[in-house]
């Protein structure tokens, strides 16, 4: 039944010993399953045949028939190439072999009529296809319109297995398997309810479709699968958590909470922050633990919501801990916390890397015996040493930075789990959004300008100066590097002192040491440095409302959520505030996308979406924490629409029946209980 899935690759005919080696080496493919979802990433259409005159610059690909009127071996000895010539009736275009050229020599017939498939290079005004798929003949338009196109690895194509090569594995794979092989696991009324093909067809017609509908049907089927067996996992676990794991009450607000509130606040809330802490509080009250996602833009105010849930839990009697991926973004929330709280009864520390010797034993000392309220730190707070007296509340800032298995470590320091506000991107954590900004901002205007187009950049830094506003300009590197061409900050430094003699330059590094950064940074907050020259470190935590320019250097080096979080030090005064991206004139695809994304929203949201898209969100109940490994058909940017339906269709499930007793739900309690043994289970981390 279902267990030939498991069975090991080396057991499929084609396969052996050597092979099942390195498909699992580079392709990670152990068993039939695995290879089973090795889903080919395009289809070449074999219906279509184009000519020599359709060949155009910048083609992704060409398929060709003519014949091949010649070909012959040329070059040195050490760099020997096969040139042939295929003619159509619109003209003649060269195919290139660099490798294997005598073994293709061989093969080749002159006068034949084959059908080409490749990849146009356009080189000195001249065509050519390096490396071309050949077919002697008609090809397989008739017997194949579609044909799969799967992903390989130089080692694999040495050992002939290249995209061909995984095809006829996969062909050999499918011919082994009866539909009982492929269960099952959506029940009948849910498939009828969203037109969803069967699994067994839909797993063949993905590799070997028999016409564009058929194609279409299977991706959607199979998207939609991977969609709603995450979220039924994860909705499921979280029905069994709420039943079975307490969680701490949060009843009492007449402490410090009110006095923060009335006394140290110093602004009138949102209506965004309102209606959030409103969730928080009722969370906190339910006697159920809380798995809470705060959402929201930069400089929407998510971390004085936290510190406000923090003191929740101080004036109950438990300690809380904020969890930051950097010193330096710990250290700054402990500087912006302390600020805030001004003389307010709450004992504060911090935990880094840095922070050792007696230092370090006193604080585990008062942690452990009750004398610290507020636990601010890094990776370090999930150390054994770290032993809380009643921890209450985790705040971790910037959950996807952290790996599963370490947010474990500090779940499991309690008897009984604390309430967690987190950040996270299925559906396990209720969601909370701050979706507004306070009021007075302007958005930031975000322009891209090339380097041939500084001195127009510096002389709109100066008009900006003269009108008493500060800029930063922001580098991604501290010194030369022999092997990247990043702008430096010390020659940026010196430039930007030689461009602006006449004012005060602050710089700031993660090289200083702590009172010399501390020192430059004042100076810049007290408006006596009007530009300051950084690397990331002003990333987060650095709050300089006169500052209105932005300027990052060498910006396609830099990710969407870095680039964000930059833009966000400007534009929290009542001035229009400007983001100037900076770049080479070579920019990559990937560049390209990013630095478009800049310019055309200020929607972090947004943002963070196309950030999804081109760096993958990690693995939900694995411990994978870049690339999508557990996705292999959906796509959470494009296909957001459809987990919108999974998760529907997930929910309406667990609410009717919790526990998947029903006779039709049992085969989808099999599956979950299937996938868990192989992935492992960490969803109940939360």
């Amino acid at each position: 039944m279902a267990d030939k899935l498991h069975t090991a690759l080396v057991y499929l005919k084609g396969v052996g010993p050597a092979k099942a080696e390195l498909l699992a080496r580079e392709l990670n493919l152990h068993r039939f399953r695995d290879l089973l979802w090795h889903l080919p990433f395009r289809h070449i259409d074999r219906a279509e045949i184009q000519q020599v005159r359709d060949l155009r610059p910048n083609l992704p690909a060409i398929q060709l028939r003519g014949l091949l009127t010649g070909f012959s071996i040329t070059g040195p000895p050490r760099r020997k190439r096969l040139v042939a010539l295929l003619q159509d009736d619109s003209g003649v275009v060269e195919l290139i072999w660099f490798r294997a050229v005598v073994n293709i020599e061989k093969i080749l017939k002159k006068g034949a009529t084959y059908t080409v498939y490749g990849k146009p290079n356009y080189y000195r005004g001249k065509f050519s296809i390096p490396h071309p798929e050949m077919e002697l003949g008609e090809g397989q338009a008739s017997a194949m319109r579609f044909q799969p196109v799967y992903s390989s690895t130089d080692q694999l194509r040495k050992r002939g297995l290249d995209s061909k090569g995984l095809e006829r594995l996969v062909r050999s794979l499918l011919d082994t398997l009866v539909p009982a092989d492929l269960p099952e696991f959506i029940p009948a009324e849910l498939r009828r309810q969203r037109r969803l093909v069967g699994r067994d067809r839909a797993l063949r017609d993905i590799h070997f479709p028999v016409d564009q509908k058929a194609l279409e049907a299977s991706r959607r089927r199979l998207k939609f699968e991977e969609f709603f067996g995450i979220q039924l996992g994860l909705l499921l676990t979280k029905a069994a958590t709420q039943r079975k794991l307490k969680g701490f009450v949060f009843d009492r607000i007449d402490g410090v909470f009110d006095r923060f509130y009335h006394q140290r606040l110093g602004f009138e809330l949102t209506g965004a922050q309102k209606r959030v802490l409103r969730e928080i509080r009722q969370d906190t009250r339910s006697g159920a633990q809380m798995n809470r996602l705060l959402q929201g833009d930069v400089g929407s105010g998510k971390t004085i919501v936290a510190l406000m849930v923090a003191l929740m839990a101080i004036d109950n009697g438990f300690q809380a801990a904020v969890m930051a991926p950097t010193e330096i973004l710990a250290q700054q929330h402990l500087a912006s916390i302390q600020e805030a709280l001004g003389d307010l009864p709450v004992r504060v520390g911090l935990l880094t890397g840095s922070v050792k010797g007696k230092p370090r034993k006193d604080l585990f000392m008062a942690l452990k015996t009750g004398h610290l309220d507020l636990l601010i730190g890094t990776h370090a707070l999930l150390e054994d040493p770290v032993v809380f007296q009643n921890l209450g509340l985790v705040v971790i800032d910037e959950q996807h930075r952290f790996g599963v298995a370490q947010r474990a470590r500090l779940w499991k320091k309690n008897v009984r789990p604390p309430h967690v506000l987190a950040m996270t991107l299925y559906g396990d954590l209720d969601t909370s959004v701050i979706d507004e900004l306070p009021p007075g901002r302007k958005p930031i205007q975000t322009v891209h300008r090339r380097d041939p187009q500084r001195l127009a950049v510096f002389g709109f830094l100066k008009e900006e100066i003269e009108k008493g506003r500060q800029a930063y300009i922001v580098y991604p590197l501290i010194e030369e590097s022999a092997n990247m061409d990043y702008k430096d900050l010390m020659d940026g430094y010196e430039s930007v002192c030689r461009a602006f003699p006449n004012y005060p330059i602050a710089i700031v590094h993660g090289r200083q040491k702590a009172h010399d950064k501390d020192a430059e940074m004042q100076r810049f907050a007290s408006g006596q440095a009007k530009i300051m020259v950084a690397t990331t470190v002003i990333e987060v935590g650095v709050n300089v409302p006169n500052a209105s320019v932005m300027v990052i250097e060498s910006a396609e080096r830099f990710g969407l959520a870095q680039l964000h979080q930059l833009r966000g030090r400007v534009g929290r005064g009542a001035e229009q505030s400007y983001c100037i991206l900076m770049t080479s004139d070579k920019l990559s695809s990937d560049g390209r996308t990013r630095i478009r994304t800049m310019c055309e929203t200020n929607d972090g949201f947004r943002i963070s979406e196309v950030d999804m898209k081109l760096r993958g969100p990690g693995e939900m109940a694995g411990t994978r924490q870049s690339g999508i490994e557990n996705l292999h058909a959906a796509d959470l940017v494009l296909d957001r629409e459809l987990l919108e339906e999974a998760r529907a269709a997930a929910q309406q499930i667990v609410e009717e029946d919790p526990r998947l007793e029903r006779p039709e739900h049992h085969p989808l309690a099999a599956h979950l209980v299937a996938e868990r043994r192989l992935k492992g289970d960490w969803s109940r981390i939360s």
